[in-house]
């Protein structure tokens, strides 16, 4: 089995371990005529390989036909894969060839099989078993000698407790199943990614290529690249059309990927790759300082600097107490000193193992509404979050509405 072949063959780009374990078990299974799907996630280059396999079997002269099933309605999915007869419905004023017989003898390629509908799903196993289907329209039983490839980024898994997928096909399909490593898993491999594509696309556009620096490529290995290696292809392009016939600095790229953005925008005061939920805690809690400054102001305001009774002092929930003001008018609280740079405890020591985190939000945000008499908008800007969020929230701790928006 030779590696480097079965890479060129297709064009596959590593040199990392993720890269040659599955470079050898395409070796293993290429020259079989075992059913195999291909799982990973989207733009990590699945195609790859599929062309791979086809290209190192025994059906390497004959066609490979690559169907992507999401790009075609499921009103004629099966006219496309199969085929039709002549007046087999309208608009059908001739036969028609399916992707099926143009395979045969050859290798198909069904990208996204997961988007595949159920009915269409049972005659695909049929073939794969028996060799056999009809054209839409048709009672003749046609014969095809085709190996099959399929691709998907979904869970089939899931899909089939879902009942989306066929339990039967989804077995018959995972006989052999090769995993695409998405690019942040062989992160070691972007240099050779950068320069493949870089060299083709300024070939092609008769643009100098000179290259990515050390910082550059350094940026774009702590990416965390969503899009896997299409993304990055498209990046490669796009900076070197943006900055033609120029080195490729760490602030071009940083330009290009809007890292600035996420750096120095004061809207995000998290990290935004964050749990959604952990976020909307921790932004609730940021505002239990501001509040908790805004109402002892407040209060001050009222008594002129006395405070009242003990139940106006402490809240219901203890863990919300609010110290009375230093005697001292010059004086100012070392608890309002700490409030700007984080040091000061919005908990009392007493609250600690008492109280849960969620008894904090709740007062947070019923408190919070009263202030603002009811206005969610306000409420919602106020403790940082999405009105959308308030209103879960509101439903999740059956805050009563005690005044009208």
């Amino acid at each position: 089995m030779d590696i480097d072949k079965i890479r060129r063959s297709a064009g596959i780009i590593g040199e990392s371990d993720e890269v040659q374990e599955m470079l050898a078990l395409i070796g293993q299974v290429a020259n079989t005529d075992i059913s195999v799907l291909i799982t990973g996630e989207s733009g990590s280059g699945k195609d790859l390989v599929a062309k791979a396999i086809h290209k190192n079997s025994r059906r390497k002269f004959e066609n490979l036909v690559i169907v992507n099933c999401a790009a075609i309605p499921a009103g004629i999915i099966e006219s496309e894969l199969f085929g039709h007869k002549k007046g087999s419905f309208t608009g059908a004023t001739e036969s028609r060839t399916g992707y099926f017989e143009a395979a045969h003898k050859g290798s198909i390629f069904l990208d996204e099989i997961g988007e595949l509908p159920l009915e269409t799903q049972a005659k695909l196993l049929r073939v794969i078993e028996q060799g056999e289907f009809m054209r839409v329209g048709d009672t003749k039983i046609q014969k095809t000698d085709v190996r099959v490839i399929a691709a998907t980024n979904r869970d089939l898994a899931e899909e089939v407790k879902k009942s989306n997928f066929r339990q039967d096909l989804y077995f018959r399909l995972k006989t052999i199943n090769i995993e695409v490593a998405p690019l942040r898993d062989h992160i070691s491999d972007l240099h050779l990614f950068i320069e493949r594509f870089g060299l083709e696309f300024t070939a092609k556009n008769d643009i100098p290529f000179k290259g990515f620096s050390a910082e550059a490529q350094a940026v774009l290995k702590h990416y965390d690249w969503p899009g896997n290696v299409r993304e990055l292809k498209n990046l490669v392009e796009s900076i070197l059309v943006m900055n033609k016939g120029e080195r490729i600095t760490e602030d071009m790229v940083k330009k290009q990927l809007k890292l600035d953005t996420y750096n120095t925008n004061p809207n995000l005061p998290v990290f935004v790759n964050d749990n959604p939920d952990k976020v909307e805690r921790e932004l609730i809690l940021k505002q239990l300082l501001f509040l908790r400054q805004d109402v002892n102001e407040i209060k001050q305001m009222i008594t002129g600097g006395r405070m009242g009774t003990v139940e106006e002092v402490h809240p219901a929930n203890p863990a919300l107490y609010l110290p009375p003001p230093a005697s001292d008018q010059n004086q100012v609280s070392p608890v309002m000193t700490n409030i700007e740079d984080g040091t000061a405890h919005a908990i009392q020591e007493d609250a600690i193992g008492e109280t849960t985190m969620a008894e904090l939000e709740h007062e947070m945000i019923e408190r919070a509404l009263e202030k603002f008499r009811g206005n969610r908008r306000k409420t919602a800007r106020a403790l940082d979050i999405s009105e959308r969020t308030l209103y879960r929230k509101i439903n999740d701790y059956g805050i009563q509405k005690k005044f009208k928006d």
